[in-house]
C-alpha cells in the first residue's frame, strides 16, 4: 500500500491553485491543512477545496507532527525563512521558484535540508511539459553531441501581474528576471546538463512599466498603477566552465511580436540544433550535403505541469528518492541572476562564486 503523506500548504493565493490538481491526483499525498495570513481569504479557500484545518499561523502547520510535507505559495522574499524552519522541523518542503531571490538565502536552505536528511525542491514547472521531458531525453542520449551555444527567451507585451508582491522588491526581490525569467533559465541549464557557470554579463532596468498610461493585459487588464522599483526588461550573456555560453532575454512588457508570451530556447550542439518547446531537431549530413529537420512526437500528458512536479515530489518522498529538482541547480540559477543584477550595478562582467 502507498504510504500517504499529509501536506500542508502555506499561502492560498494565486499559484497554490495550479499545485491543488497534483496533490488531489497523487496516491502518495492528502491535502491536510492551509495557512494564510489573509483570515477571509483562507477561510473561502478551505470550503472551495474541502481543507477544514486552516490557521493564520504558518508555524502551527510547520510544528505539527502530522505534517510530513509544507508547499510554501508565498512571495519570494519569504520563502527561505519558512523553508528553513520547516526542514528544522523536519518536513519536507516544496517551495515554488525561485528558491529564494539571493543565492546566500539558498545555500543556507541546503544546509537546513543537510541538518534535517528531508527533501527540497523548487517547483520548476516547466521541466515537466512534455517537450520539456522529450528533448532532455534526446540530450542525454547523445542526439546533440556536445552541447556548446543556448539562446533563451521569456517574452511578454504587457504582461505582469499588478501588485506590489511582484512590482516591489521587498517582497520579490526582482521583477522579470525573477519572476520570469527563473523559469527559462532553469529549463535551459537543465537541458544543458547543468554546467558550472563562471562568469555573466548583464543588464536589468526599468523602460516602459512605469511610463504615463502604461498597462497590463493580467487578468482583466489594468492600468499599471501599483508600486513599482523592479526591472521590467533583462539580459544576459553567461559563460560556463566547459566552454559553454548562453544567451538569456526576459521582459513583462516588451514591444515586442506576441499577443501575449513568447517563451522560446534553441539549443547548439556539435552534432544537432534542439528548439524548444516545437520538439524540432536540425542535423546535418557532411557527406551529402543535407540539411535534415525533424520533429519529436508528443505523447499527450494527462496532468498539467504543475500537478506533475506535486505529484513527482510526493512519489519521491514517499519512495525515498532524490530531490526531483536539487536544490544545487537552484542555486545555479539564482547565482546566475544575482550576477546578472550586480554586472547591471557595476557596469561589468561579473565572476561568480560556485
Amino acid at each position: 500500500m502507498a504510504r500517504i503523506c499529509n501536506v500542508g500548504l502555506i499561502g492560498t493565493g494565486g499559484i497554490s491553485a495550479a499545485h491543488i490538481p497534483g496533490w488531489q491526483a497523487s496516491e502518495h499525498a492528502h491535502l491536510a491543512a492551509a495557512a494564510d495570513l489573509r483570515e477571509d481569504a483562507l477561510k473561502a479557500w478551505g470550503q472551495q477545496h474541502g481543507v477544514s484545518r486552516l490557521t493564520t499561523d504558518p508555524q502551527e502547520l510547520i510544528q505539527d507532527p502530522d505534517i510530513d510535507i509544507i508547499d510554501i505559495c508565498v512571495p519570494n522574499n519569504y520563502h527561505a525563512p519558512l523553508a528553513i524552519a520547516a526542514l528544522d522541523a523536519g518536513k519536507h518542503v516544496i517551495c515554488e521558484k525561485p528558491l529564494a531571490p539571493k543565492p546566500s538565502l539558498v545555500r543556507d536552505m541546503i544546509a537546513a535540508r543537510d541538518r534535517s536528511g528531508k527533501l527540497l525542491m523548487t517547483a520548476q514547472h516547466f521541466r515537466f511539459r512534455q517537450p520539456s521531458r522529450a528533448l532532455k531525453a534526446e540530450i542525454d542520449s547523445g542526439t546533440l553531441g556536445r552541447v556548446y551555444h543556448a539562446r533563451c527567451w521569456m517574452l511578454r507585451r504587457a504582461g505582469l501581474v499588478p501588485t506590489p508582491t511582484f512590482t516591489l522588491k521587498q517582497h520579490s526581490g526582482g521583477g522579470a528576471c525573477i519572476d520570469i525569467g527563473v523559469h527559462i533559465l532553469d529549463l535551459t541549464l537543465w537541458l544543458m546538463g547543468n554546467p558550472r557557470p563562471l562568469t555573466v554579463t548583464g543588464t536589468a532596468r526599468c523602460e516602459l512599466a512605469t511610463r504615463e498610461g502604461a498597462f497590463t493585459n493580467w487578468g482583466l487588464g489594468e492600468p499599471i498603477s501599483c508600486p513599482f522599483d523592479v526591472e521590467d526588461f533583462a539580459a544576459a550573456f553567461v559563460r560556463f566552465e566547459n566552454g559553454a555560453s548562453l544567451v538569456l532575454e526576459v521582459s513583462w512588457v516588451l514591444h515586442h511580436d506576441t499577443p501575449t508570451e513568447d517563451m522560446q530556447m534553441w539549443l547548439y550542439g556539435t552534432e544537432a540544433g534542439m528548439h524548444w518547446p516545437s520538439c524540432q531537431i536540425l542535423t546535418t549530413n557532411h557527406a551529402t550535403r543535407q540539411f535534415n529537420n525533424t520533429h519529436l512526437q508528443m505523447i499527450e500528458d494527462q496532468h498539467e505541469p504543475h500537478a506533475l512536479e506535486c505529484m513527482v515530489f510526493a512519489e519521491a518522498v514517499a519512495d525515498g528518492k532524490p530531490s526531483p529538482v536539487p536544490a544545487e541547480q537552484s542555486l545555479q540559477v539564482m547565482s546566475i541572476l544575482d550576477g546578472l543584477y550586480r554586472s547591471q550595478e557595476t557596469g561589468s562582467e561579473v565572476r561568480l562564486d560556485m
